[in-house]
This record gives structure tokens, C-alpha cells and sequence, in this order.
């Protein structure tokens, strides 16, 4: 199939995937709790829903409060476009930025976020932007050195590259600094998805929400673009987990339709089973106490150190 048609499948497998991932979590949240819990597409009928709802504004807000639910769906859709979900080659907008330069897109999107937050002239919406961007500050030097290790180990920076490398050399996947590089990004997979022992994703209680507080004020369509954008970003984070650092395999080099087909499948597949190990953890801890959480990311953070001081001495 053409580059372009391609690079429109991996923004739509983002784009449409990423409910179905949020919703079989949940579900198997659920399940392990002995709950019959929702079916795997709530989701997308919550999101229906929103969309056909009116949206009310606050008296406060401006302008921000109305664009920042496109803005952040779209930066979340973006990244799409500049890592491997699909295809082993790189496609035209691989082009467009590194490793970083997704990063930079997704903390567009958190940005817009809390921007809008705290437009919105609510106390409880404030609350969670400040929290948000707490952890935020916290969890972007740790995102730094595992990039960084993960580039030393591969030498490049570029998401596909990374992959080629990771693919061509099994010894580089085992080494240890990209092993401590791989736990340190799940740690951080867990504070940005809002996970245990960060947050729970199921809290009703406003003075215990983060991410879900920042949203509190919008309505509608807008709330509906949010949950949608949430889903995205996760949908992301896990493709960059399974396809650039722990599973590089199973992507299409060919582009025909049959074999990026079975990529979309074995890329869910592979979400599936990191999902698993999430619910597994959500359902064995208990969530931190605001304070704690810095210690749970300073952990990280020191992960990701010694996966470059790994690299630095040459060990493995």
C-alpha cells in the first residue's frame, strides 16, 4: 500500500483502538475483583454519548477552555505519526521529529489540559492541574535519561530506527542498560496513565484525583474529546513501550494489507499482555498518599540514571 495511505492507517489505529484498550483493562480490573463489570466498549458509547450532549461553559472561561480539547486530541493523534505502530520502514511524517520531539507533542497535550483547568476558574480543576504538573516536572527528566540510554544503546535517537536496531540485535535488547531504561518507562507508563500506585483510574473522590480532576469543568463534546484524547495518549505510550523498547517484533516490512493487518493484531496483542501486568499491579497495591508519589517517580528517576551510568561503563 502507498506510504500516505499507511500513515493514515496508523493514525486511525490509534485514533480508533485506543477506547477498546481502555475498556478491556477495565474490564479485566473488573473481573479480577469478582465484578461483572462493563463490556470492552463502554467506552466508545461514553464517548457517543458526550458528543451528543450539550456542552456548558463556565462564566470564567476563555477561548482556552474551548480549544484545548482539540488541541490535546491532536497532539495525542500527531505522535502517531512519528513512531512505528504499523510498519518497520519509516513513513513521511517519521520525518517531522525524534523520539524528544514526540515527547515534546505529548506534554502539548498535558499542557493544554491543565491550561484549560485552570481557565475554567474551578477550585477542584485547579487542584488536579497543579498535581498534574507536579508529576509532570518530576517525570520528564526520568523520560530524558531513559531516551537517552535507550539512544546510546541504539545509537539514534529516531523511534523507527530504534526499532531496527533493537530488532537486528538481540543483545542489545538484553543489555542492561536498556533493561533498566525499559522498567524505568513502565514506571512512568504507570504515572501517566493515572495507574496504581499513582492514582486510581475509578476514584469519585475530587481531593483524590489528578487527571481526572482537570477535566471537571468540561461538558459535552469537549469532555467527550478528552476521554477520547486520555485513551489516545495511553494507546501511544504502550506502542512505544511494545514496539521501540520491549517487543520490537511483529510489525509489517512489506506494507501489503494482510501483514499490517496482522501487525494491528499482534501490536493489540502485545498491549493486551503489558495490560495484564498493569491490572495485576493495580489489583495487588494500594494507591499513594499525595506525598509518597515523588518517591515512587525519584525511583524511577534513579532507574534511569543507572541505566546510563550501564551504558557509560560498559557493563553487560
Amino acid at each position: 500500500m502507498p506510504s500516505i495511505v499507511l500513515q493514515g492507517l496508523q493514525v486511525a489505529v490509534v485514533v480508533f483502538l485506543a477506547p477498546l484498550l481502555t475498556g478491556s483493562i477495565a474490564r479485566a480490573e473488573a473481573m479480577i475483583a469478582g465484578k461483572r463489570g462493563p463490556s470492552i466498549f463502554q467506552v466508545y458509547r461514553d464517548i457517543w454519548k458526550f458528543l451528543g450532549k450539550q456542552s456548558l461553559i463556565p462564566e470564567p472561561a476563555s477561548w482556552i477552555f474551548r480549544v484545548a480539547p482539540y488541541v490535546a486530541c491532536g497532539a495525542y493523534a500527531g505522535v502517531a505519526t512519528l513512531i512505528p505502530v504499523l510498519t518497520t520502514y519509516p513513513l513521511p511524517g517519521a520525518t517531522f521529529g525524534d523520539i524528544l520531539g514526540g515527547a515534546f507533542v505529548l506534554a502539548l497535550g498535558g499542557f493544554v489540559t491543565a491550561l484549560a483547568a485552570i481557565d475554567s476558574g474551578s477550585q477542584y480543576a485547579h487542584i488536579g492541574a497543579s498535581r498534574a504538573t507536579m508529576i509532570g516536572i518530576l517525570v520528564e527528566p526520568t523520560l530524558i535519561f531513559v531516551f537517552f540510554s535507550v539512544a546510546f544503546v541504539t545509537g539514534t535517537d529516531l523511534p523507527y530506527a530504534m526499532n531496527s536496531a533493537l530488532r537486528g540485535s538481540f543483545a542489545d535488547v538484553i543489555r542492561p542498560a536498556h533493561v533498566l531504561a525499559t522498567a524505568a518507562f513502565f514506571m512512568m507508563l504507570l504515572v501517566d496513565t493515572g495507574r496504581i500506585p499513582i492514582e486510581s483510574s475509578s476514584a469519585t473522590i475530587e481531593f483524590g484525583m489528578i487527571d481526572d480532576a482537570r477535566t471537571f469543568e468540561h461538558s459535552g463534546p469537549a469532555l467527550g474529546l478528552f476521554v477520547w484524547g486520555t485513551a489516545m495518549k495511553q494507546f501511544v505510550l504502550y506502542t512505544i513501550f511494545c514496539n521501540v523498547l520491549l517487543i520490537p517484533e511483529g510489525l509489517s516490512s512489506t506494507g501489503s494489507a494482510a501483514s499490517v493487518a496482522l501487525a494491528a493484531a499482534l501490536l493489540f496483542a502485545k498491549m493486551l499482555l503489558v495490560g495484564t501486568v498493569v491490572v495485576a499491579i493495580e489489583t495487588s497495591f494500594a494507591k499513594l498518599r499525595l506525598y509518597k508519589i515523588p518517591e515512587f517517580i525519584a525511583t524511577g528517576l534513579l532507574v534511569a540514571v543507572l541505566a546510563v551510568f550501564a551504558y557509560a561503563v560498559g557493563v553487560g
